[in-house]
C-alpha cells in the first residue's frame, strides 16, 4: 500500500522557519510537524535555511550596533573576527624613557596578512601594529 504525499502548507513553512531561525534541530523541528527530518529538508529547504540567514542578520545587527554604541567586548570580537586582527604577547621593542619590560601589559593588535600571494610567491612580513602601552611618568625633580 501507497504512502500518503506530503502536503507543506503555509502555516508548516512559517513554523518550520520560525524554529529553523531559532536554532532549533531538524529532527526537533520534524517532531513537531510530524514527518520525517529527511522530509523535512527535502520539502521545507527554503525555510530551513531561509530561518538560519534571518537570525545571523539579526545577530550580527544587534552586535555591530553595540559595538558602535560603544561596547569594548563588541568592538574586539569585530575586530579580531571581521578585520583579522589578534593579540601578541608583548611589545617587541618598548617606547624609550619607560620601564616597560616584558611582563608588561600591552595589547598588541596586529592584522592577519596572507602568507603567500596567490602567484604563489611568499607575502612581505611587514604589517601594521598598533600598540597600546602603558606610560610611566618620572616624578619632578629627579
Amino acid at each position: 500500500m501507497a504512502r500518503k504525499p506530503f502536503l507543506a502548507t503555509d502555516a508548516m513553512r512559517e513554523k518550520v522557519r520560525s524554529r529553523a531561525a531559532r536554532g532549533h534541530r531538524h529532527e526537533d523541528i520534524a517532531t513537531i510537524i510530524g514527518c520525517d527530518a529527511k522530509t523535512l529538508r527535502k520539502h521545507f529547504r527554503h525555510e530551513l535555511d531561509l530561518g538560519m540567514a534571518e537570525a545571523n542578520g539579526e545577530i550580527a545587527e544587534s552586535l555591530f550596533a553595540s559595538a558602535k554604541a560603544g561596547n569594548v567586548a563588541a568592538q574586539i570580537f569585530l575586530a579580531k573576527t571581521r578585520l583579522h586582527w589578534r593579540e601578541c604577547g608583548t611589545a617587541e621593542h618598548p617606547a624609550s624613557g619607560t620601564d616597560a619590560k616584558s611582563s608588561s601589559p600591552v595589547i598588541n593588535l596586529a592584522r592577519q596578512w596572507p602568507r603567500s600571494r596567490p602567484d604563489g610567491v611568499a607575502a612581505k612580513s611587514t604589517r601594521p601594529v598598533l600598540h597600546k602601552e602603558k606610560r610611566f611618568i618620572a616624578p619632578e625633580g629627579t
